[in-house]
């Protein structure tokens, strides 16, 4: 099924510490959110969160239940991750990697991520903030990376959730799914203003034809599983 546009808030009972440096969570972060709420978890559930950056996924998914693991390549969210985990009470695995490689072998009910997906004229910066969003020229670097993985990664039954920009084709997640063995559509939408990184790239985002009128973007939550 394909849901509407809603307005989207965070949860005021959760207690997050965010440092400067780690990915701030964002509308992408409540889409995510609000489609992994409509998974059954239960305490056997076991999810994966894919570049956790503050870990407000995986804390909300311990908090449902789950047995939780949450990776990220950045030893500065990772340590975030783990304080959230503790601010609220979560079970949380926290792991530093780039992404399945830190959980080599492992196969779960759910994996979720909300990965750089920003299409950048630049190379991707070995560290500071734009890491956390910045995903090469057509802003898919992490997003075929995760979709060519995710069938080694989930359970015969597992659940994939993604959430990325429409600047970075939402089909072309699809079709790479589909080609990776996994059925998948889009299950949640929103529609929101240029922030200030798109913006300060307008005139190279319309250079490229990644923009081609107006300046909102429509994030998205992909949805994949077994065929």
């Amino acid at each position: 099924m394909t849901a509407g546009t809603w307005t989207l808030t965070p949860v005021p009972r959760l207690r997050f510490w965010i440092p400067r440096g780690v990915y701030r969570p964002q509308t992408d972060t409540w889409l995510l959110r609000r489609a992994m709420r409509r998974e059954s978890i239960t305490p056997w559930t076991d999810v994966l969160d894919l570049g956790t950056g503050s870990g407000v996924l995986a804390v909300e998914a311990g908090r449902l239940g789950a047995r939780v693991t949450a990776v990220d390549i950045s030893w500065r969210a990772v340590t975030a991750a783990r304080c959230n985990a503790l601010l609220n009470g979560a079970s949380v695995r926290v792991c530093h990697g780039d992404l399945a490689t830190a959980v080599p072998g492992r196969r779960f009910d759910l994996v979720v991520s909300n990965p750089p997906y920003v299409p950048a004229p630049n190379a991707v910066p070995p560290r500071g903030t734009a890491r956390a969003w910045d995903a090469g020229r057509d802003g898919r670097l992490l997003v075929d990376r995760i979709c060519d993985t995710a069938p080694t990664l989930l359970r015969s039954s597992g659940t994939l959730l993604v959430v990325h920009s429409h600047l970075c084709g939402i089909d072309d997640t699809v079709a790479r799914l589909a080609a990776a063995g996994l059925r998948a559509e889009v299950v949640d939408r929103a529609r929101l203003p240029f922030g200030r990184v798109l913006r300060s790239r307008l005139p190279w985002l319309r250079a490229r034809g990644l923009v081609t009128r107006g300046t909102t973007e429509e994030l998205v939550v992909i949805r994949a599983e077994h065929t």
